[in-house]
């Protein structure tokens, strides 16, 4: 009889992740159900990812396109692929084109790429897109996302006139360390509270994109429907080393 396999260390940390998630979603009296692990793989390698897969999780995110675009073609096609983050007109297509499994987008920061992500999804001739609006919580210049007193006009130009994309709701991205103070997650909270009450949108049928590796017990807590995880599950992330 075959010894069984040893359980990979990201696999182990997948299990204490999703143990972490269910305790903080019983902590604000939500079920487990009612958040969403996405894994972000970024910088590692298909080998590790499969691991995950293999171990029965299936969403999974990268932020960089010519990293998504190299991966998913390798990959089961039924993984739940999110791309997360600033996105260049200029990749849109490519992303699209080679991700047929792309299943959100996290996060439309302007106008201008939610018309290109607009167009090339009707060009292409696939399901409208789900996406989420970015939203700049910290008031960092460095970061992306609309600042939150243009948050409704922006989810109102995507929710009224992108028929290609389906608004799902609203994210941010951490401080500088990847994680966030109450005053971040409030921010997008108020956000939400704003929108659905200028749309009609009932609030729960508006996702949360907050929390990462640092913050994430917090930010389920505080109402988050998606919390992305990178490094607590598959270790830090592995740059190549500048050329000497």
């Amino acid at each position: 009889m075959a010894a069984p396999a040893v359980e990979g260390v990201a696999v182990t940390a997948l299990r204490a992740v999703f143990h972490r998630v269910r305790q903080a979603a019983e902590r604000s009296g939500r079920r487990p159900d009612d958040v969403r692990v996405v894994a972000v793989s970024k910088t590692k390698p298909i080998s590790l990812i499969r691991q995950v897969y293999d171990a029965g999780h299936r969403c999974f995110g990268e932020n960089y396109v010519q990293e998504i675009v190299e991966k998913a073609p390798q990959l089961p096609d039924d993984i739940e692929w999110h791309y997360v983050g600033h996105l260049q007109n200029n990749k849109v297509k490519s992303l699209l084109a080679a991700v047929p499994n792309l299943a959100m987008f996290e996060g439309i920061d302007n106008e201008k790429i939610a018309n290109h992500l607009d167009r090339v999804v009707s060009s292409i001739g696939r399901n409208p897109l789900k996406v989420l609006v970015q939203v700049n919580t910290s008031g960092e210049p460095s970061k992306s996302g609309v600042d939150p007193s243009s948050c409704l006009e922006l989810v109102k130009h995507v929710k009224l006139g992108c028929r290609n994309l389906d608004f799902s709701g609203l994210m941010t991205i951490g401080m500088p360390d990847y994680s966030s103070t109450p005053e971040n997650f409030r921010a997008l909270l108020d956000c939400r509270t704003e929108v659905c009450k200028a749309l009609g949108i009932v609030e729960d049928q508006c996702e949360l994109s907050m929390g990462m590796s640092g913050d994430f017990e917090q930010a389920i807590e505080m109402g988050s429907t998606n919390v992305r995880i990178g490094s607590t599950i598959f270790g830090p992330r592995e740059y190549p080393k500048k050329q000497q």
